[in-house]
């Protein structure tokens, strides 16, 4: 199982969004990212290396890029 880590800009980005959707990123899509981190598309050039989980909520699209550190 993988853990979460987070930059100390996620907060800050956090704070632009509606409450619902920081809810739903929290319980919903960082679950699903953690259950399966490589299902997501991959970005390429200077962003190799970052993975990028996309979902809708009311008409609006979202990403949430993240990178995968394996160790122990």
């Amino acid at each position: 199982m993988f853990k979460d880590k987070y930059h100390p800009r996620v907060k800050r980005d956090l704070k632009k969004l509606d409450r619902p959707v920081v809810e739903e990123i929290r319980t919903v899509h960082i679950q699903k990212i953690l259950a399966n981190p490589f299902s997501s598309d991959t970005l390429h050039g200077d962003l190799s290396g970052i993975y990028s989980y996309h979902f809708r909520q009311n008409k609006v699209d979202y990403r949430v890029s993240y990178m995968v550190h394996q160790g122990k």
